[in-house]
């Protein structure tokens, strides 16, 4: 066979951990794709060949064999460890790729690095695109929810393949959409990170909450979140919640979620969308109080000796109506969702402002409904109110939402009164009440803070009733001067 009759691959795929597997054989599923593989350790190659003839993978064993076997422009994913590994995938690939060929970022970068890392790979004239793929295993080998960022021309070659693998919503559209340019694809994934974050906090405040107010077991509690999954909060999370808590430990018997440490993990996303939030001066304070509360359990030796010298509550607590009880915390949660999932859309939006990116918010919603940790029936909503109105100050402000926390309010602070009463910590929730009376609050305490702040260090202040920038001489004479310093 001539050397240019060898069969050629319109899509690579470098990396082949479990992730990177699913996805290769995702794409290798599709009609119109054929996929060359790489892996550093050839053996993980070999293994996926073998296990998966019908694929027709094209096997590669060097980076040159690898760009040999791509059609132009070449095309590949890597889906390696975010860090280190990426970028020297990305040094391997820029040697044996030419300008117009495509990287692309799969990976659970920060959105930072992708920017500089963009930046840097242009000047080659290759495309490097940051893409957040949500989904897990199983969404990459079914249909995961795409993110993708980069250039407009690298755009017309991804946009049919990406279609072609991603998740489909109920009205049958992929999820997938161009994002933005540069790092937006990994900061919307970040930003979606976080309210997954706040989503399965939440949730597991509704359980414990349930559970100690009325004596509930796993099991039962699994069928009220099976009842949930059938109403206004469908979504993947309370599906696998509701396995979770029915799932027996087959060694002692015991439900499993009673058998399993109460520490839980992070790989960063999570903090970073706090951080990053802190940045551009938005408030999610129901994802930090998610990522927190984390942290928190994973302080074994805090919590020990916390354990053995505060006190709590001597009261009993004393549920008269389990039932009532337990439609007061779906309410609350159903609010406390709506929260933050208005808290990750306005940092999306102060995001876009910042870093030039042309964000459509109602797009992100659409690609989240479907294939992503966080897909859930109300998103049609969130897509529905940018609809409506693209200019939206606030998610929770559309009326369907307003309409959505009136019903839970009273629902919302009795839960949240309860469990302060009972001592059971629920700081996703407390938090997310705490930001909403906040925002709809007509004056601040905010107005002191600037007050002590002139005082000592006379940072200056504004006025209600006058235009102007202010300080007061809080020492000796007190009278109020006009200034157009901004402070020390």
């Amino acid at each position: 066979m001539a050397a240019t009759d060898v069969p050629q691959a319109n899509i690579g795929v470098v990396g082949l951990a479990v992730m990177g597997s699913n996805l290769a054989r995702n794409l290798a599923s599709r009609e119109g794709n054929t996929v060359a593989i790489f892996n550093r350790t050839k053996a993980k190659t070999d293994e996926l060949v073998a296990e998966h003839p019908e694929a027709g993978f094209i096997a590669t064993e060097s980076y040159e064999e690898f760009a040999s076997r791509l059609s132009t422009p070449r095309t590949t994913i890597i889906m390696v460890q975010a860090g280190k590994g990426t970028d020297a995938v990305i040094d391997e690939l820029t040697k044996v790729f030419e300008p117009g060929d495509i990287i692309v970022d799969g990976g659970n970068a920060n959105f930072r690095d992708t920017m500089a890392r963009e930046k840097r790979i242009s000047e080659t004239g290759i495309h490097f695109v940051g893409t957040g793929i949500s989904g897990g295993e199983e969404g990459a080998l079914h249909g995961p929810s795409i993110m993708p960022g980069g250039s407009d021309e690298s755009w017309e070659t991804l946009g049919p393949i990406f279609r072609s693998i991603a998740a489909l919503a109920p009205d049958g559209e992929p999820c997938v959409t161009h994002v933005g340019h540069d790092g937006a694809g990994h900061f919307v994934k970040m930003v979606h990170n976080g309210i997954e974050y706040a989503d399965m906090q939440l949730i597991a405040e509704a359980y414990d909450l349930i559970r100690q107010g009325t004596g509930k077991s796993p099991a039962e509690i699994a069928d009220i979140f099976d009842e949930w999954n059938t109403g206004d909060l469908e979504s993947y999370l309370i599906e696998i919640t509701a396995q979770v808590l029915r799932q027996v430990d087959a060694e002692t018997g015991k439900p499993l979620v009673d058998v399993i440490l109460d520490q839980a993990g992070a790989k960063g996303t999570g903090a970073w969308t706090v951080q990053n939030a802190l940045d551009l001066g938005v408030p999610v304070s129901g994802i930090a109080e998610a990522v927190f509360a984390r942290s928190l359990s994973s302080k074994p030796g805090q919590r020990e000796v916390a354990q053995k010298t505060l006190p709590g509550p001597t009261a009993e607590w004393t549920i008269e109506s389990p039932d009532e009880f337990v439609e007061d915390v779906r309410l609350a949660l159903y609010a406390s969702k709506v929260i933050a999932y208005s808290q990750g859309f306005d940092e999306i939006i102060a995001g876009a402002e910042e870093f030039g990116w042309d964000i459509d918010k109602g797009d992100i919603a659409k690609i989240w409904r479907a294939g992503c940790i966080i897909r859930a029936r109300f998103l049609n909503r969130i897509t529905d109110a940018y609809a409506e109105n693209p200019d939206l100050t606030s998610l929770v402000t559309a009326p369907f939402f307003v309409d959505v926390v009136t019903a839970a309010q009273g629902s919302w602070r009795r839960v949240v009164s309860m469990a302060a009463h009972a001592g059971v910590p629920a700081p996703a929730f407390s938090s997310s009440l705490a930001y909403y009376d906040g925002l709809r609050a007509p004056r601040l305490p905010a107005a002191l803070i600037q007050g002590q702040r002139d005082f000592f260090g006379a940072h200056t202040y504004k006025r209600v009733d006058k235009d102007g920038i202010f300080h007061t001489l809080w020492s000796g004479d007190r009278s109020e001067i006009e200034t157009e310093g901004s402070g020390h």
